[in-house]
């Protein structure tokens, strides 16, 4: 069995920790038993890990996290890269492409879709291990798990399965999509299971399911052609049209963290950071990125995040309601994790010429390095305020550590390499955001051309 976890996400509901360049699995606010904190992807490739699942597990994830997940799990872990954002069939269809043309596997193997993030027990994917027996011993076109619903609720759709004792699975009956709770009420009753998004079918299945919609099932044609896939979730455009459909039943620990509400009721902690929270405010959590502090006084049942792309205090009941009140807000990310360290935004100003100086404070991790690289249209100035490592531009190679100033101009190609942790001050001048400006000439160091060495 292939396992391919599903990593999408924009980011609103756990605004403002998480945005567009940072979705909510990345978010290091859980513990890990060894009073650490780690993500919900972090958390679940673990798991993987002590299931004997991990192995043969790939993620598929837009080129925008890529790094995150390179940064969070290692470089090693397989990524299945979308070229942009769509929905859950595009990424799926991608996926199937990718194991069928480019990593050989067989049609008959039996290929398991999940979340990247869902909070479960270990439990939970050893029950998961069961759809590739399932599947082959009824011979459905796809298995489901669902899980026993602990309570009504509108936020979760619903499988509804024929009755079947023989059996480890059931044969699916209907679905019923976030339905209002008096009759999430009457579907449990009925034994109505929570989709909890995991399934599995035969890559045979969705190969020819691509062919029947005349889309290409070669991996490198479907990259360039993605764009023209239809904007549409798996559920919708698959799941719902097929009849030969199983479940099986978990009744274990499962919970999805997508709002501040159920988030913070698995966070250890009341407080993250630099908090301080009054004993007469029950049931209250701050979770503080800045430096800064934060302190809340005689403030009930309420969730105060703080980070560099904003600042929530919200009643947690009420903080579902986040993604709607903020959808007009646009702001670029202000921190931002990548697979050599992070940033954090600390200015952006204007120029009356035209243009902007943008400020950022870097941090490299030791041993690690940026990409060799040139800006089209900006200049940079860079200021270590920590740590000692090496700085090549233009292919000459010099040492550099705490004090050193070092000028990038326009079109100067360029690295940091850092021995120790490196912490630095990088101001930009010109007229657009990096994002839209750098050119990669060499993502490895061994491979970056060094003319001479300077003295630092």
């Amino acid at each position: 069995m292939k396992l391919v976890l599903l990593s999408g996400g924009s980011g609103k509901r756990l605004w403002p920790l998480s945005s567009d360049a940072r979705s909510k699995q990345f978010l290091k606010v859980l513990n890990n038993g060894d009073n650490q904190l780690e993500s919900m992807i972090q958390r679940v490739w673990a798991q993987l890990s002590r299931t004997q699942l991990a192995s043969n597990a790939y993620i598929a994830a837009g080129k925008g996290q890529v790094e995150m997940i390179q940064g969070q799990l290692g470089m090693e872990v397989p990524v299945i890269v979308e070229p942009e954002r769509r929905d859950t069939f595009p990424a799926i269809a991608l996926a199937a492409t990718y194991l069928y043309s480019k990593a050989g596997v067989d049609l008959d193997e039996v290929i398991t879709l999940m979340p990247v993030d869902p909070f479960v027990d270990d439990a939970f994917f050893e029950k998961m291990k069961q759809l590739e027996t399932a599947l082959k011993h009824s011979e459905a076109s796809i298995a489901l798990m669902g899980v026993t619903p602990t309570y009504p609720s509108e936020k979760y759709g619903y499988i509804v399965a024929h009755e079947n004792e023989q059996q480890s699975y059931r044969k699916v009956s209907h679905f019923v999509e976030k339905p209002r709770i008096d009759k999430a009420e009457t579907l449990i009753a009925q034994q109505g299971l929570w989709n909890c998004g995991v399934f599995a079918f035969k890559l045979s299945f969705m190969i020819d399911l691509l062919n029947a919609k005349d889309i290409t099932v070669n991996y490198d044609e479907l990259v360039n052609q993605y764009h023209t896939l239809p904007r549409i979730s798996f559920d919708y455009e698959v799941l719902e049209q097929t009849r030969n459909t199983i479940v099986i039943p978990y009744d274990g620990y499962w919970k999805d963290l997508g709002t501040w509400n159920t988030l913070t009721e698995e966070i250890a902690s009341q407080t993250i950071g630099n908090g301080t929270i009054s004993p007469e405010s029950v049931n209250t959590h701050v979770i503080n990125e800045l430096d800064i502090p934060v302190v809340v006084l005689g403030l009930s049942n309420i969730v105060v995040s703080v980070s560099p792309d904003g600042i929530l205090v919200s009643d947690k009941q009420a903080s579902p309601a986040i993604k709607e009140l903020i959808k007009h807000v646009e702001q670029r990310p202000m921190y931002e994790e990548l697979s050599w360290g992070y940033y954090r935004v600390l200015d952006i100003q204007k120029v009356p010429q035209g243009g902007e100086v943008l400020t950022k404070k870097v941090h490299i991790e030791a041993g690690y390095h940026h990409s060799y690289q040139l800006h089209r249209r900006r200049s940079e100035v860079l200021t270590i305020i920590s740590g000692k490592g090496e700085f090549i531009m233009d292919e000459h190679l010099r040492s550099i550590g705490p004090g050193d100033v070092l000028i990038v101009p326009v079109g100067a190609r360029h690295s940091i390499r850092a021995h120790d942790e490196i912490e630095l001050i990088e101001v930009q001048t010109g007229g657009v955001h990096e994002e839209e400006d750098g050119v990669v000439l060499s993502e490895r160091w061994e491979d970056i051309p060094i003319v001479t060495s300077l003295p630092s």
